[in-house]
């Protein structure tokens, strides 16, 4: 059987933002076994699975990947947008744009310290929208 819900994020302030409970929330009753497959439907933001209980982590992603990829570079031509915007697509092909979690037991199968990031990547976030595709 396969279940798909689409959701929507609010817009949280550019960084790297734990987001385990929010997306359970949104999903239904989950399957004694089998696969959630998380996708997010923008090109400046991210989805990753890391560190769920040290904060310094997240602020850690935001400085390396700022220094991986800094904006302003000046032979950058995608830049109606803002001097954030191209920087963002890069970060979100680097990280990629989705996540898949084993189900087992009726919960997602993730490690003590793993959580769902979303990794916002602009200065003026929108809200987002996920897409959550369950097999089982």
């Amino acid at each position: 059987m396969l279940q798909q819900v689409e959701f929507s994020l609010p817009a949280y302030r550019r960084g790297y933002h734990l987001i385990t409970t929010e997306v359970e929330a949104h999903l239904p009753p989950l399957p004694t076994t089998g696969l959630l497959h998380l996708f997010i439907k923008h090109t400046s933001a991210g989805l990753i699975i890391n560190e769920n209980a040290d904060p310094s982590v997240r602020v850690d992603f935001e400085q390396i990947m700022n220094k991986i990829v800094p904006e302003n570079m000046p032979f950058l031509t995608h830049t109606l947008e803002g001097p954030d915007d191209m920087p963002a697509h890069v970060k979100a092909a680097l990280l990629g744009t989705f996540v898949q979690i084993p189900i087992t037991a009726g919960r997602l199968n993730l490690g003590t310290w793993q959580g769902i990031y979303l990794c916002e990547f602009r200065n003026a976030a929108t809200p987002r929208q996920l897409v959550a595709t369950i097999y089982n």
